[in-house]
């Protein structure tokens, strides 16, 4: 049969078990003031077993205590920015927790038609004197309508389609899934700082130490908020 030994009894107490399993962890504070007894009891102790024929000179006490206090600096600086980092972390999760259910413009150049209608976007770097978006029919690789933009200024824009087609056969497309892409120019040349937009749906938000804070969406999965080019 086994035994337990009392809170005082034994050679190890049940007081001693815990207070090792619950040993308290050292926090900034307590590593930058470690660091300061290290070094006093060190200039201390080489202050005390100098050279009496050859002690030091002022000029190497202050530069000893100079570098006691660049030490101590950098070591609050790096808790300082620790605790700014995880408030920013906090910040950033609530405010990607606002986004859940709403709808955003991403990278990708897919759209849904769906009833008639779709929306999508374009991201131009600069400004451009004209814009066409060209959808394609994945399933048979033709291009099947063209969308007129006409001059637009650099920035996210967000637009909408209903389904019409080039096509003389058939006025309006069928709902489904299409691809598209964005001819933009400038002074008769093709711009390549252009971005497809497409649209999808934050469904969650997920926040780790080693990635952040990450948005989840229902198509395109993980994201962070610096991909968001437009909330809907």
């Amino acid at each position: 049969m086994s035994t337990v030994n009392s809170a005082t009894g034994g050679s190890t107490s049940i007081t001693d078990l815990m207070s090792t399993m619950n040993a308290k962890k050292a926090d900034a504070a307590d590593s930058v003031q470690a660091d300061t007894d290290k070094f006093m009891t060190l200039l201390v102790t080489q202050l005390k077993n100098q050279d009496p024929l050859n002690p030091l000179d002022n000029a190497q006490v202050t530069s000893q205590l100079a570098q006691l206090q660049t030490v101590t600096g950098v070591n609050k600086l790096n808790e300082t920015l620790e605790t700014l980092k995880s408030s920013y972390q906090s910040s950033e999760s609530m405010q990607a927790t606002n986004l859940i259910g709403h709808g955003v413009l991403v990278e990708g150049n897919t759209l849904k038609l769906t009833g008639g209608k779709s929306v999508f976007g374009v991201d131009l770097a600069t400004d451009a004197d004209n814009v066409q978006v060209v959808v394609t029919d994945p399933r048979t690789g033709k291009d099947v309508a063209t969308i007129e933009l006409g001059a637009a200024e650099a920035g996210a824009m967000p637009l909408a389609w209903d389904g019409s087609s080039d096509s003389v056969d058939a006025a309006m497309l069928a709902d489904g899934k299409y691809s598209f892409r964005v001819v933009a120019t400038r002074g008769g040349q093709p711009l390549t700082d252009v971005k497809a937009l497409t649209l999808d749906t934050v469904a969650s938000v997920s926040t780790n130490s080693k990635d952040g804070v990450k948005l989840n969406l229902a198509s395109k999965g993980a994201i962070t908020l610096a991909d968001i080019h437009q909330v809907l």
